[in-house]
């Protein structure tokens, strides 16, 4: 099936229309004019009351003052009239064979959204962005990398924050260049200092035994002055007990003591030392840590381009409605820009885009208020509309050359044909 456009309208006594009969072209823009308050809206709702069934239906559907009831009529492109009229305003859609249908019928090509496309501007950028992805086929694949991709930048972002905490605590430590890298050992300093003092012992042993010979030597003498009757046994003595002493004495060098001050002082500086070489440690250990922590960042860095690369290889392999358009972080993007910093024309070109890509046999749709447009935006806007083959029923308040048809109270009027520029006149 072909796309289907409506081709032709006949309104009367709808909310603010009197008689509005219209014929339409196919493809672009097909601008409904005129001041406020004429009846330009009602045209656009009475198409969705008609097209989209009694939930467009307007809470007074008949014009103010009228005894006639409404009367809808609306031509479509693939030979189908689809009517209201009546008491009831029942609906009638009749083949170009005369059989008639119903609304399940009209269901198969009139998009809901392409009756009312500000429902789908006005949700939320995630929501917008998951119309598309449903329509492209690559939703619920695209989640599940969004997600991996989620995880995966968590948790390079918690890393990150460790390797930087661990780099700033390493920092902090103090660094002492004076130390060896490995602590000190008092053991060998110890078995020094003992064998020092065991050589001392023995000095003073001397010492003592030098003392006591001394003694025993006065105390013979002594003893060989008060008796000369035992001299020669006493110098017996003294000649033996001289030898001894000969043989007990020892040099002023070898008597000299030994001094442990330095090992002491050494012992003392043992552990000062090995504190320093322990911090030392502590801190190439912080380091190590914060060099580990900052290669798995790296790591995850690798794996987050990878999930963020096969994300992009799955939008550009998807058929998308327009070029340029894609999805990002859940949001749509049209040629770099997000939703809120598109352009009024932007929005409605994507907006209309994926309408369309929604129900293929939905060849229109209707766009209300487009005075947001200036002229040169909306030729363009028109332009494009020719060159996708759609076709949009939209309003603006203006009366000029650019609309279609005015709207004058509840009337359908031909404007004027637009004027032409020359030499600079208009």
């Amino acid at each position: 099936m072909s796309a289907v456009k409506i081709s032709a309208l006949e309104l009367e006594n709808i909310k603010r229309i009197k008689a509005v009969q219209l014929t339409l072209t196919p493809n672009g823009l097909n601008l409904i004019g005129g001041n406020n308050r004429q009846g330009k809206t009602s045209v656009l709702d009475a198409i969705c009351w008609a097209l989209g069934g009694d939930r467009y239906k307007p809470s007074q559907p008949q014009r103010e003052g009228s005894e006639i009831p409404p009367h809808l009529r609306i031509t479509l492109s693939n030979g189908l009239i689809v009517e209201r009229s009546g008491k009831n305003s029942a609906l009638k859609v009749i083949d170009p064979n005369g059989r008639k249908g119903g609304q399940q019928l009209l269901n198969e090509f009139v998009e809901q959204f392409a009756l009312d496309l500000p429902a789908f501007m006005a949700m939320t950028d995630k929501k917008k962005a998951d119309v598309l992805l449903r329509i492209i086929g690559i939703g619920e694949q695209l989640y599940q990398m969004e997600q991996n991709e989620q995880q995966l930048y968590n948790r390079r972002t918690e890393i990150g924050r460790i390797a930087d905490q661990k780099k700033k605590y390493a920092q902090e430590m103090p660094l002492y260049t004076d130390v060896p890298k490995e602590p000190v050992s008092a053991a060998e300093l110890i078995a020094e200092q003992q064998e020092i003092l065991a050589r001392n012992g023995q000095r003073q042993q001397w010492q003592r035994d030098i003392q006591s010979i001394d003694i025993a030597i006065q105390n013979v003498t002594a003893e060989i002055a008060r008796t000369e009757q035992t001299l020669a046994d006493l110098r017996a003595q003294l000649t033996a007990w001289q030898e001894k002493a000969d043989a007990a004495k020892k040099s002023p060098e070898e008597l000299a003591m030994e001094s442990t001050a330095e090992l002491e002082e050494q012992l003392r500086a043992v552990e000062t030392v090995n504190a320093k070489v322990r911090a030392n440690c502590d801190r190439e250990k912080a380091e190590l840590d914060a060099d580990d922590f900052r290669r798995q960042y790296d790591a995850l860095s690798e794996e987050l381009d990878a999930a963020r690369a096969a994300r992009r290889k799955l939008l550009d392999g998807a058929q998308m409605p327009l070029d340029g358009l894609s999805v990002e972080n859940g949001a749509l993007i049209y040629n770099g820009q997000a939703w809120d910093n598109m352009s009024g024309a932007d929005q409605m070109i994507v907006a209309a885009s994926i309408v369309r890509k929604l129900n293929p046999n939905c060849g229109f749709v209707l766009l209300d208020k487009l005075e947001q447009m200036d002229l040169q935006t909306l030729a363009d806007f028109g332009k494009w509309l020719e060159a996708e083959g759609l076709q949009a029923i939209a309003t603006r308040v203006s009366t000029g050359g650019e609309c279609s048809v005015l709207i004058e109270d509840g009337y359908s009027v031909t404007p004027e044909p637009p004027k032409t520029w020359q030499k600079g006149v208009f």
